[in-house]
């Protein structure tokens, strides 16, 4: 599935960010990248410890557990503290796949990365080229969104970023590991919920929301894994 979460952060918001990456420490991209990704990683990032991007991170977790959309489609469990990247002159990221697990700095703990995400800090007329391109059956999609807008994708799908050819491409990436880890189950989770919700407002009374609110919680039950 992919899906756009529009206004995951509020314009104020995402101004406080980019004002603070503007001061930040950037570093070479491929300090964050795997074997096979690094040899196609052109980009900057600011470094995972840095004050900036844990203070802009923590915003961006605030901002997404208020943030219906994202929780029933993701149905988090963990989320991996953001990062931050910058793609200009000429930057790009070829075709890849991200790292099944990652470590998430300074603790022991590890997350499975069952989704990924990309929030766009930069308005598309800033930059020109830098579309995210995300690759799945159906063929590949090209995204780029608003400033304070996400896009949200399985993690296990093959992806690049295109040559930002002017202007700078500024944004964060993450990886959630939700409870449930097979996209087609949440998928379909997914679509129940949103249908739930659009009877539920139509037919409050009716009981046939409850069995399929039931319905859904059972499936959530047999499928989650804690």
């Amino acid at each position: 599935m992919l899906l756009q979460i529009p206004d995951v952060l509020t314009s104020e918001q995402t101004r406080q960010c980019r004002d603070a990456l503007e001061n930040a420490e950037w570093v070479d991209g491929r300090v964050t990248a795997g074997f096979q990704s690094a040899r196609t990683k052109d980009n900057l990032q600011v470094p995972e410890n840095h004050p900036v991007a844990r203070q802009c991170g923590d915003m961006i977790v605030s901002a997404l557990e208020r943030a219906p959309l994202f929780l029933s489609a993701a149905l988090p469990l963990r989320v991996f503290p953001p990062l931050f990247n910058r793609y200009g002159g000429g930057q790009a990221f070829g075709t890849h796949v991200d790292n099944a697990i990652r470590q998430v700095p300074g603790t022991p703990h590890r997350i499975r990365t069952d989704l990924s995400a990309t929030l766009f800090l930069s308005e598309p007329d800033e930059y020109e080229g830098g579309e995210l391109v995300v690759e799945d059956s159906y063929g590949a999609h090209a995204v780029k969104l608003p400033a304070g807008h996400m896009i949200l994708y399985p993690a296990t799908s093959l992806h690049h970023v295109r040559p930002v050819t002017s202007g700078a491409r500024v944004g964060s990436f993450f990886w959630i590991q939700s409870m449930v880890a097979d996209d087609g189950e949440r998928t379909i989770l997914f679509d129940l919920d949103s249908s739930i919700r659009i009877l539920g407002r139509d037919m409050p009374l009716s009981p046939e929301v409850v069995r399929l609110t039931g319905i859904y919680h059972n499936l959530i039950r047999r499928w989650s894994k804690l």
